[in-house]
Parts: C-alpha cells; sequence; structure tokens
C-alpha cells in the first residue's frame, strides 16, 4: 500500500535491532497494547515526528478499557486508525477527533455456480469464544438434515473444548461439516461456493472474512454488534441477534425457501453487498491510508 510513496521498513519493535538500517521518520503502529514498547519509545524519542497507531478488536472492545499501556497508545498517537465505521464510537470522546477509518480491502474473485438443491451456508474462522461458533453449532442442531440446508465450518480449534463442540456437532448433525484449517485459496473457494458466509462473532474489530464475501458476490449473515455494522453497513438487512441460535436458523431457513419459490430477502442480500463491494477495493483501501499519512507530514 505504502512502497510506491514512500520508503519503508517492516519491524517487529521500535527501535529496530536491525543493522544498517536508517531512521525513520514516521512511525505506523499496529495494536495499541502490544505495540505499546515500541509506541512510548518513539514519542519520547521523536516527539515532533508523527506517530500513528492502527487499532484492532481487541484494542477496542476490551484492552483499552483496562489496560494503561494500551489507553497510553491511545493518547501519543497523532492519528488513530481503525478498520471499519463504528469503530470510532469505542474511543473514549477526547480521542476520537484523531480517529480515521481505513477500511481494509480484498481482491475480487469470480462469483461460482450455487446449487438450487439445497442452501449452502459457510463460515469461517478459528474457533475461539470471540468468533462465537456455539452459535452456529446451536442453530445447526435446530436444523433438521433434510430441510436442505448444508454448513460448512472452516477454522482451527484454538480452544480444544470448542474443537470438542465441533465434532460432537458434526457427528449428531449430517448438515453440518467442521473442516477445520484450510489454506487461504481454498477457504476462498468454499466462499465463492457457498449461497451464504454466516459470521457470527461476539467481538470484532472489522473481519477480512466480511471483505472476501462481499468481493465473491457471496451474501453475509452476521451478528448484529459494532464491528459487522461497521462492515456492512446501519441498513444491511442480514443481521441477527448476538447469540441468538434460533434466530440464525430461522434466517437460513428463510434463505433456504427464497431458492425454492424465487423470494426476494436472498436477492436483497446480494446486492447490498455488491453495492458494499467497491469499498473494498485495495484502490480504495490505499488512498484512505495515504490521505492518513499526508495529514500527518510535516
Amino acid at each position: 500500500m505504502l512502497s510506491g510513496h514512500y520508503a519503508v521498513q517492516l519491524a517487529r519493535a521500535w527501535p529496530d535491532a536491525g543493522p544498517g538500517l536508517p531512521d525513520a521518520d514516521l512511525l505506523l503502529a499496529l495494536h495499541a497494547r502490544r505495540s505499546a514498547s515500541s509506541i512510548a519509545a518513539w514519542a519520547q524519542a521523536h516527539p515532533q515526528r508523527p506517530l500513528l497507531v492502527a487499532l484492532t478488536g481487541t484494542d477496542l472492545y476490551r484492552d483499552i478499557d483496562h489496560d494503561a499501556s494500551a489507553q497510553r497508545s491511545l493518547a501519543l498517537a497523532h492519528r488513530l486508525i481503525v478498520l471499519q465505521d463504528q469503530a470510532p464510537l469505542a474511543l473514549p470522546p477526547q480521542w476520537r477527533d484523531k480517529c480515521r477509518v481505513v477500511l481494509q480491502s480484498s481482491t475480487r474473485r469470480q462469483t461460482l455456480p450455487k446449487s438450487s438443491r439445497h442452501l449452502r451456508v459457510v463460515a469461517v474462522g478459528h474457533l475461539r469464544d470471540e468468533k462465537d461458533p456455539l452459535t452456529l453449532m446451536a442453530a445447526a442442531r435446530l436444523l433438521r438434515p433434510d430441510e436442505g440446508i448444508r454448513i460448512d465450518h472452516i477454522g482451527a480449534a484454538l480452544d480444544p473444548a470448542l474443537g470438542e463442540a465441533a465434532r460432537e456437532t458434526a457427528r449428531d448433525c449430517l448438515h453440518y461439516r467442521w473442516l477445520g484449517a484450510l489454506p487461504h485459496g481454498v477457504a476462498r473457494l468454499h466462499i465463492q461456493r457457498a449461497h451464504l458466509l454466516v459470521h457470527p462473532s461476539r467481538m470484532e474489530g472489522g473481519a477480512h472474512v466480511i471483505m472476501e464475501a462481499v468481493c465473491s458476490g457471496t451474501p453475509v449473515l452476521a451478528s448484529h454488534m459494532s464491528g459487522n455494522v461497521g462492515m456492512l453497513g446501519v441498513d444491511y438487512a442480514g443481521y441477527f441477534p448476538v447469540g441468538d441460535a434460533p434466530a440464525l436458523a430461522a434466517r437460513f431457513r428463510q434463505c433456504r425457501q427464497d431458492i425454492a419459490t424465487g423470494g426476494s430477502s436472498l436477492a436483497l442480500l446480494q446486492a447490498q453487498c455488491a453495492a458494499r463491494a467497491p469499498l473494498f477495493e485495495p484502490r480504495a483501501e490505499q488512498a484512505a491510508l495515504l490521505q492518513v499519512l499526508h495529514e500527518c507530514r510535516p
């Protein structure tokens, strides 16, 4: 994104221990808490040089509420970069003026033909509490195998207990498959073939998989929480309440009925996602990021 306009050095920490690297004119730090020591060191050594901090979901919706180092990073930064439209509202009011939204981007993928025999749903995300995979599994248990709804769940079991829950759900529900971790390209093919991507997160800073679905012509069902609303828009029709498995199962049934009868709800989601797709173009992300850096140049 920046190499055509800036001489970019990538480092795990600042000051960087690599030999022979020139001093930098600007620091762009990723993660307020994890990069806190680098942020503090830069601010002390170069208080007049631009300091930008890109915030993650765990920064916004957890760390800045109680972690002193993350809070200090907010105070020291000249600009705060967030990844979706609702994220500035999670910041303390005194820091919102220096916050800028930079939507991440994804490459476009061809929309692949969809089956008319059943509704194919895919969820992509490692199994951990923030992604709330249990709500998807509970929704699968509410569906009968003969309803024509098939669910593929992609992601490694970062929490062993959630992995065991996925195995039990796959054993009990023939229409649910847990595929574990897959290579990125294979996961994207699953997204391209699906009628729907489901994203049931409890905490989210701006999920890349939502962009990948939208840029593949695959509409999204997402939990109604700020990280997802900031990606898909306040008027998006594909939300369900956080943690509400019956509501999610009902949305699956509605979309399955649309395939059988030519109903409009699935088509509406497709149209809304298609309208949103240009926001996730690489050129749009690059332009937004360059604008933030331009603001900070002396």
